[in-house]
């Protein structure tokens, strides 16, 4: 497993799911090595690593520490070659010969990692759009979805300088390395589609295992004000604004925000004296479950394609509905198992809010329904059945490709 980002040195779900991906694949017996760049890491955050993570004992991490610290994912940037990193991923390999490379959250590798594990079956996870986007998330210039793409004027925009391997045909060198392309949601490989992505994907929903979030019983507090829940980091794109906003509104109920991030301030002034909007700062997973049973609803507002949604299987593992804007993956989810309600506009959030806190009947059946589908569809069992079945299916592809060419 190769990925720019992991547990402690992460910030997201994705790097959680590859966590989770290697323990369950250790405890079914395969031998897992994980590498991970904690260069990456500290040149995007100043704040320690947190939280214990353990492993199995057939699993082996090499954390990549450069004696250039920043300097590392700085040329890996702008070459979008491994660089620095090279000595390290050559030592692993020539280690070991494995019989799957899968490479996960690559951006601060780049491309040109693919070419590690020539003899092994290679698998590429989009865990986001950085194959089509260089600033990964396809929000054009920090104010809007991006549907005409203009790379260079939005990387300026970031201050970030362009990318210019991107210019060149490094990409179309690697990409073909790959043996099987999968992609968490439907949405995202339409949106590698129409940004010209030629190559297969296939559709791998990622999962949350059954025993990180068994239903709790509700906290009863008689003199506790109703909520509605947000869950994530705290940045423009996850939208919590837009939720602020709408509680001006609505007071019903309160607004919880549990999570943080560089976007916390601007947040905390926009909610000024709003006694019905309270920021619970970052959470221990232990006692977001509590938060997730109790809510009346998870709202998700994000204005990106999200890749997947990891928050709306924490609150449909509470039996908890979610409310999200009707927008990649996190729709697909919300959809796929009718856990919830979707909305496009400020008025339609504000009628779903204000449907789930009137009819407990509704909220209850909805939630049912939900957590009923996570567990079919989304639990650990489920997912390395197909993980492990699509593995089989492209060694198969490879070997009869191979196959073929000699005969010829």
């Amino acid at each position: 497993m190769i990925s720019t980002f992991y547990p402690p040195y992460h910030f997201g779900g994705e790097a959680m799911y590859l966590y989770r991906l290697s323990n369950a694949l250790a405890r079914l017996g395969h031998r897992v090595t994980i590498v991970h760049c904690v260069d990456s890491y500290r040149v995007l955050t100043r704040a320690h690593p947190r939280g214990d993570f353990a492993h199995h004992p057939n699993i082996t991490v090499h954390p990549i520490r450069s004696r250039f610290g920043g300097l590392s994912p700085l040329v890996t940037y702008l070459s979008g070659q491994p660089g620095l990193k090279s000595s390290a991923l050559d030592r692993v390999f020539a280690n070991e010969r494995f019989d799957v490379v899968h490479f996960h959250l690559v951006t601060l590798f780049g491309p040109g990692v693919l070419r590690y594990g020539q003899d092994s079956l290679r698998v590429y996870t989009m865990h986001d759009h950085w194959l089509v986007c260089p600033m990964y998330d396809l929000w054009k210039q920090g104010k809007e979805l991006c549907e005409t793409p203009s790379c260079i004027r939005c990387s300026l925009s970031y201050k970030r300088p362009p990318q210019l391997w991107r210019y060149t045909n490094l990409l179309d060198r690697e990409l073909p390395k790959v043996d099987l392309f999968l992609s968490p949601s439907r949405s995202t490989i339409e949106q590698h589609r129409r940004r010209g992505f030629p190559y297969p994907v296939q559709r791998l929903p990622l999962f949350l295992p059954l025993e990180e979030s068994a239903p709790l019983a509700q906290m009863s507090d008689p003199n506790a004000r109703p909520y509605f829940l947000f869950v994530g980091r705290l940045v423009k794109i996850k939208g919590a604004q837009v939720l602020i906003e709408a509680f001006r509104r609505y007071h019903d109920a309160d607004l919880l925000i549990a999570g943080d991030g560089n976007y916390e301030g601007p947040l905390r002034e926009l909610a000024a004296g709003m006694q019905n909007v309270r920021f619970l700062g970052r959470v221990h997973p232990r006692d977001l479950r509590g938060f997730y049973r109790s809510a009346i609803a998870v709202l998700v507002p994000s204005l990106v394609y999200e890749t997947f949604g990891f928050v709306t299987l924490e609150a449909l593992g509470q039996l908890t509905p979610v409310i999200a804007n009707d927008l990649g993956a996190v729709a697909e989810v919300v959809s796929e198992t009718g856990g919830g309600i979707t909305y496009r506009t400020e008025a339609q959030l504000l009628a779903a809010m204000s449907l789930l806190q009137k009819n407990r009947a509704l909220r209850d059946e909805i939630g049912s329904r939900g957590h009923h589908a996570y567990v079919e569809r989304y639990s650990e069992e489920s997912h390395i059945k197909a993980y492990l079945g699509a593995i089989d299916a492209a060694r198969a592809r490879r070997l009869s490709t191979a196959s073929g060419g000699a005969q010829k």
